[in-house]
């Protein structure tokens, strides 16, 4: 039995918005409500479960951080257990078995208050690019996300898996998924898997686009998507594509034989029709929300070798099949960023193609693939590194993980298939360690994982340390910390002399706005610090402050 206790914050404070989420997890129904109160210039996110777990977020400025509360009414032991959730913030909801916590706000005293349900499914538009195999589906994608992300080819099933990205159109902005091409009785071996993931489009789409290919008139395929899109009940635009030239636009009424209304002419190639296309999409949408801006979000890159479990161990972690899972090298072709938006935690997922030798590379479809995951790489935050435990590492990671250095970014080494291993005493674990930081020296500050996506064994701890990573790389260290820890050190055990000059270190700091920590040494003779001595500031730096898993710059400056 649970008896109330009252969270009181300033009386000018506002209740703007209640929400009563119904959510079904392990098998196990539970309601989270959440109410959410504007103060001034913050807003409140006061969050519970009916089973006591507890969250509070406060947001400011478009970031969301984390502000202690004056709680006076609870007891001494409950005050402790509060103010440990409230300091590990969102990433660590803590379970209280005393009492749920209200908020009492002007006349609001301890009573559940109405809520209405809403669903858990993001409020943002979204558009799902729809049709059969080499319609111009993944063209027509670039175009609208004015991007490059999705492989263009005129070879049939290049696309596998969804792939989402923005559009913005005259102050409106929506979710763009592209999708394979659908088909039935071929020869793919993943045509069953593309035709699920058109099915899981289609359902979380608001609006659907059906793209046909006015060269080759209807089609049987385009028969069976369309009654697809009728069973589905769906808001549905027919759009003919591949009219380049002005002729070719008199075969569009054939495809008035879909039953799918007027169909609208365009060229994905060269961007005809796009315009009144996109003013047709934004009418249909029935929301008028833009969504909310997740460009800040951290994203985390899953690389490796191919057939190193990268897909298979992204759908362990969102707890779905986000991406086709087969024993086939070469599977996943594109690169698939995927919101993770669990337990606090707010990040992309982004699995990439597996990265192959150069000289292994022949076709251009592979080719490509590859060119999308070294992207991917460029634009992370943090690499998770996924080896094959049952090969070990070998010369391709080695040249996977230069390719994570050389653009600095951080580092999770993840040492998946570890269910397959036979023996695995702490000895054996120590030594597989060893060797990999070996292979990888002179950096070894990095963490590594022994992992089984197919079991889920330590999964989430890949997550909770890719995020610990995260927050290494964005560390700031104050100046008067850096000078009184390094200045005495410096004294003592000074760089070596050169030529008979004696080099003098008189202050450092750390430089901001920089993609990786990065420090600041002034000398009177900067040219003759070496690099052992510079190895030698870095390791220090490391066992004074948490650098784990991030690369650190150290420069050495004229005074």
């Amino acid at each position: 039995m649970y008896t109330m206790a009252a969270i009181r914050v300033q009386p000018c404070a506002k209740i703007i918005d209640v929400f009563d989420i119904h959510n079904t997890l392990n098998g196990k129904s539970e309601n989270y409500y959440e109410i959410v109160v504007k103060t001034g210039l913050f807003l409140w996110y006061f969050g519970y479960w009916n089973g006591g777990k507890i969250r509070i977020e406060c947001k400011k400025r478009s970031k969301r951080v984390v502000y202690p509360l004056r709680i006076p009414c609870l007891s001494l032991a409950e005050k402790r257990l509060f103010d440990t959730m409230v300091k590990g913030g969102n990433q660590h909801p803590c379970f209280c078995p005393y009492r749920i916590f209200f908020v009492t706000l002007r006349g609001f005293s301890g009573r559940c208050p109405k809520t209405k349900t809403i669903n858990s499914k993001s409020m943002a538009n979204i558009l799902a690019i729809v049709g059969r195999p080499n319609v111009g589906k993944s063209t027509l994608f670039n175009r609208l996300t004015k991007t490059r992300r999705a492989i263009v080819m005129d070879t049939a099933g290049t696309t596998r898996d969804r792939q989402y990205g923005k559009c913005e159109w005259c102050g409106k902005e929506f979710s763009v998924i592209d999708t394979g091409g659908w088909v039935v009785n071929s020869d793919d071996t993943f045509e069953s898997e593309i035709n699920r993931q058109v099915n899981l489009a289609i359902k979380e789409a608001d609006v659907v686009l059906l793209v046909v290919d006015v060269n080759e008139g209807v089609t049987q395929f385009d028969m069976e998507v369309a009654h697809l899109l009728r069973q589905a009940r769906k808001e549905t635009i027919l759009a003919v594509n591949k009219v380049d030239q002005f002729d070719q636009q008199y075969g569009a009424p054939e495809f008035y034989k879909l039953g799918l209304g007027e169909p609208y002419i365009l060229s994905a190639e060269n961007g005809l029709g796009t315009g009144d296309l996109l003013d047709e999409i934004c009418s249909r949408f029935k929301n008028d929300s833009n969504g909310e801006s997740l460009e800040d979000l951290p994203r985390f890159a899953i690389v490796g070798r191919p057939n190193a479990g990268k897909s298979s161990i992204l759908n362990a972690f969102i707890g779905e099949e986000r991406t086709i899972v087969t024993d086939i090298p070469g599977t996943t072709r594109d690169s698939i960023y995927t919101r993770y938006n669990k337990f606090g935690k707010d990040f992309y997922l982004v699995d990439t193609a597996g990265i192959r030798k150069k000289a292994k590379v022949n076709e251009d479809l592979e080719y490509y693939s590859v060119v999308r995951s070294i992207r991917a790489i460029e634009n992370s935050d943090v690499c998770i590194l996924m080896i094959d435990a049952t090969r070990g590492i070998e010369a391709q990671d080695l040249n996977i993980y230069s390719l994570i250095q050389k653009n600095k970014k951080g580092l999770v080494v993840c040492i998946n298939k570890w269910d397959l291993i036979e023996s695995k005493t702490n000895t054996d674990i120590k030594a597989y360690e060893r060797a990999i930081r070996e292979r990888i020296a002179p950096f070894t500050d990095f963490p590594i994982i022994f992992t089984s996506a197919l079991t889920k064994q330590r999964i989430y701890k890949v997550m909770e340390t890719a995020l610990h990573v995260y927050e290494n790389k964005q560390r700031k260290v104050p100046t008067a910390q850096l000078n009184e820890k390094f200045l005495p050190l410096i004294e003592n055990y000074p760089p070596p002399a050169t030529k008979g000059k004696y080099i003098k270190i008189k202050y450092c700091t750390q430089l901001p706005n920089t993609q990786v920590p990065t420090f600041v040494f002034f000398a009177n003779l900067p040219q003759y610090v070496k690099e052992p001595y510079r190895r030698f500031l870095e390791n220090k730096l490391r066992e004074w402050w948490d650098f784990h898993g991030t690369p650190v710059q150290i420069f050495i400056r004229a005074k």
